[in-house]
């Protein structure tokens, strides 16, 4: 009796964009907030998820300069639910509210400022806060490197102490696990892999090491202070006499400060041609949060990663 072949999942053999699409593809489209989408790249990223039946986009701003927009790229808005704001700010103080009453299951930066968009996710009166830090999370993909890995947090908190990274790093692992790694190998990152005093991001790796040991972060492998170097190479860290279930091998990459990830995030994606989506986690909604230079593809795979995590609250609320 011949045994049968592997079960092959299609999604394995794609890569980036075309992977979390083909993650999605059996998943309801939903309701998604796009704040403020007045220029063509914020409509077309929200159109494309729409043509790709990710979402039911809900367009949040000034009608009339939606509609401007719209005629400047062709593209034709008959059908798409507009809700009429007369500013950015109160664009994203409405889809705010209406994510906290549960009429939008996703919220989406369009062409406001980033701290217009987050503030409004932050106020109190919105609902959308958790007992968790909010943070950013890329997840990132490139042929150097076998597996997609998440970069934190390279968006949002400036100089995280040790409680703030604590957040960062659980809602990193629910994002990993949201993706399909059901336990996810965790790097602390400093710019050595020892203790040294003098160094808080070592101290605050082996403590939040300590943490996921006491049960503080559950759900994942950490291991710290580890250097980028021996996190994602296995010679590296073999030559350094590390011998650890992370080093070599990580899913996700916890950076000591916003300008570390920042830089580490860019320098992959514009230097290693690396594929990139990014989400903000920690609220009771995903939000997508763009940059004015992500392509129509970038803001694609942020929206399928949306849907996935939308989903998932639904069975398990943040």
């Amino acid at each position: 009796m011949t045994e049968s072949p592997p079960k092959h999942d299609p999604a394995e053999s794609l890569r980036g964009v075309d992977r979390l699409i083909a993650h999605v593809s059996d998943l309801a489209p939903v309701r998604m907030a796009v704040v403020h989408p007045c220029d063509a790249l914020s409509l077309f990223g929200a159109m494309d998820a729409a043509r790709a039946g990710m979402i039911h986009p809900v367009l949040v701003g000034p009608r009339h300069k939606l509609a401007a927009a719209a005629t400047e790229a062709g593209i034709d808005l008959t059908g798409v639910e507009i809700v009429d704001a007369p500013h950015s700010h109160a664009a994203a103080a409405k889809a705010a509210e209406m994510a906290g009453r549960g009429e939008v299951e996703v919220l989406m930066k369009g062409s406001l400022h980033t701290d217009e968009f987050l503030g409004a996710i932050f106020a109190r009166e919105a609902g959308l806060r958790t007992e968790r830090r909010i943070s950013h999370c890329f997840v990132m993909e490139t042929a150097a490197y076998p597996r997609p890995f998440i970069i934190t947090d390279a968006a949002i908190n400036i100089a995280p102490d040790l409680l703030c990274k604590a957040d960062i790093t659980q809602n990193a692992i629910d994002l990993a696990q949201a993706i399909g790694v059901g336990l996810p190998k965790v790097a602390i990152l400093s710019a050595v892999e020892v203790i040294n005093p003098r160094l808080q991001s070592t101290l605050d790796a082996a403590a939040l090491c300590k943490m996921a040991d006491r049960g503080q972060i559950r759900g994942g492998v950490l291991d710290g202070p580890l250097a980028l170097d021996n996190a994602v190479s296995p010679d590296a860290a073999r030559v350094k006499g590390i011998d650890s279930p992370v080093a070599g091998q990580a899913d996700i990459l916890v950076v000591p400060d916003i300008e570390s990830g920042n830089m580490l995030a860019k320098q992959l994606e514009y230097l290693g041609n690396a594929d990139s989506a990014g989400i903000v986690m920690g609220a009771r909604v995903p939000a997508v949060l763009t940059s004015r230079a992500d392509s129509r593809q970038a803001r694609l795979a942020s929206c399928a990663m949306a849907v996935l995590l939308a989903h998932r609250y639904r069975a398990t609320p943040p």
